[in-house]
């Protein structure tokens, strides 16, 4: 089939995602730059991506979900675990919990000290600020009021959260109106990315705006497939629309935010990762970078749900008529009530291993509960504290599914496999106990519905439990690490650039070379504020 080969551009950006979508405002905004960003999915239509508790069916949805699955885990009894991802407008930031958190000043001086000059948590602070409106923190040196994406704290106190508040405060964690603050630990209600009701995803935010300017063309439905070279310049892309190919020049550059599965996927059906793995799925090597598809990070979440022996659930307003005709009616009224809010309403950040000194773990806490995330609610009043270590030391990779650009690359999470995830797992779930054991929340609890009686025992049935029941907080991250050198397995310098060629970057979570402690959207928009300033300072330079 011939290739459609008279497009040319000063910007590809493949991934319309949470950094793509920013990429494209951002590089396009001066008028100068011809900018294209390629999307393999749909536009943005759907209207569950824009009710905030519509999640639960988007996570599921082959039209708009790339619904990944890893390989058998041998460390979660071999089980294949599923991947929600985004394949639409706005990527992930249109599927996601939209729970709005930044991590801790310790993880990007982290960064910092691993040799990513620029990165560290002073460095990054201007672009969460400039990124952010929030409207409850006017004023307030850590915040932004002026920026694109809204972020909106929940108004309405639920009884099962107040509870928590008041249970964990008697083990000693105190409450915050504000996790972003100066300090991450406490309990409390979450900010989220949502504006009057409706989903703010970094497509409404970034790109709606950006859209009407003649410079910007977005193409949905395009799935790239490689990116090609001259000369050691990246200089085009290859990309299917309909199964039909086309071939899109690049003056300026290339800038991959296809996100932790699929940037690294593109480079090694480029030739750039591992030469032995590449050869192996008969690519010929242009560059040998190892650390393509490594250091693959995630949260595992371990979900502890509870009976309640009052109707005072999401589950109960969900299974009759009556209640969903009311808070449907009080969305459409006031935009507002559980359809405008989402699912985990509360959150925890605290910690259980001796060895921490800044918070370990986080709690999501749903007010709600079903057998799976996104799943039909129980037929019982139920709530879930959801669970999950901050930062994993278990590393997993991608790996390709083979040279054909339309399997799915190979996903191994490791989860567990080693000793601190397996002690902060367990203490974890013992901590989730404990909460659930304190007045005011028991007084609310029938019983543990999960891990239930069965699991009371020593640490061993609770490792157990999590790893028959764990599963992705969907925060995958790490696998174009950012790093000094390529002795580091760095697949990109400080200032985002592929090594061993010129003209490519790579912009989104997979840039990460620690995952965050935290919810990911928020630095991943940071990530795409910040690179888009490199890129315009490089190009400012040539």
């Amino acid at each position: 089939m011939s290739v459609s080969s008279n497009e040319e551009a000063d910007f590809v950006i493949i991934g319309a995602g949470s950094a793509g979508c920013v990429l494209a405002n951002r590089l396009s905004e001066n008028g100068r730059h011809r900018v294209v960003l390629l999307e393999a999915g749909p536009r943005d239509r759907n209207f569950w991506i824009h009710l905030p508790i519509g999640y639960g069916k988007t996570m599921w949805d082959p039209r708009i979900n790339w619904r990944f699955k890893t390989e058998p885990e041998p460390s979660m009894m071999g089980r294949q675990i599923y991947w929600p991802r985004g394949r639409v407008l706005g990527g992930s930031s249109s599927i996601n919990g939209l729970i709005a958190i930044r991590g801790q000043a310790e993880d990007y001086d982290g960064w910092r000290q691993l040799g990513n000059q620029g990165w560290g948590w002073d460095d990054v602070l201007p672009y969460f600020r400039k990124l952010e409106n929030a409207a409850d923190f006017v004023g307030d040196p850590l915040h932004g009021d002026h920026g694109p994406l809204r972020v909106s704290g929940i108004a309405a106190k639920h009884p099962i959260i107040e509870a928590v508040i008041a249970a964990a405060g008697k083990l000693g964690v105190p409450f915050t109106a504000d996790f972003n603050g100066a300090r991450q630990e406490g309990v409390g209600y979450f900010q989220l990315t949502t504006h009057r009701g409706w989903r703010q995803s970094s497509a409404v935010a970034y790109l709606r705006p950006a859209e009407k300017r003649s410079n910007l063309r977005v193409v949905c439905n395009a799935l790239a497939t490689q990116v090609h070279f001259d000369s050691g310049r990246a200089s085009a892309v290859e990309y299917l629309v309909h199964g039909r190919p086309h071939r899109l020049a690049a003056r300026r550059g290339i800038v991959l935010a296809a996100g932790a599965v699929q940037s690294p996927q593109l480079l090694m059906l480029s030739g750039i990762g591992p030469a032995e793995h590449l050869a192996e799925n008969g690519i010929a090597p242009l560059v040998d970078l190892p650390g393509v598809g490594g250091n693959l990070q995630d949260h595992l979440q371990i979900r502890l749900i509870y009976r309640l022996n009052r109707p005072i659930s999401t589950n109960d307003t969900l299974r009759s008529f009556l209640g969903r005709a009311r808070i449907g009616l009080e969305w459409l009224i006031s935009r507002s009530g559980p359809l405008g809010i989402g699912i985990n309403q509360g959150g925890l950040f605290t910690r259980v291993l001796p060895e921490s000194a800044t918070p370990d773990i986080q709690f999501h806490i749903a007010t709600l509960s079903a057998d799976m995330a996104g799943g039909q609610v129980h037929d019982f009043s139920g709530m879930t504290l959801s669970v999950c270590q901050l930062r994993p030391e278990s590393t997993g990779t991608i790996r390709l599914g083979g040279p054909d650009p339309l399997r799915a690359p190979r996903i191994q999470a490791n989860y567990l496999s080693t000793e601190t995830d397996r002690r902060c797992a367990v203490a974890g779930i013992k901590f989730a106990r404990s909460v659930a054991a304190t007045p005011p929340l028991a007084d609310l609890i029938e019983s543990e519905f999960t891990p239930g009686p069965a699991n009371a025992g020593g640490d061993d049935d609770l490792l157990a439990f999590a790893r028959q029941y764990g599963a992705t907080i969907f925060h995958p991250a790490g696998t174009c690490r950012m790093g000094p050198s390529s002795e580091t397995n760095g697949v990109v310098d400080p200032r985002l650039r592929v090594r061993g060629v010129a003209n490519l970057w790579v912009a989104d979570c997979s840039v990460m070379p620690r995952l965050v402690s935290g919810n990911t959207n928020l630095p991943t928009i940071m990530i795409a504020e910040k690179a888009a300033d490199l890129i315009k300072e490089e190009v400012e330079r040539a």
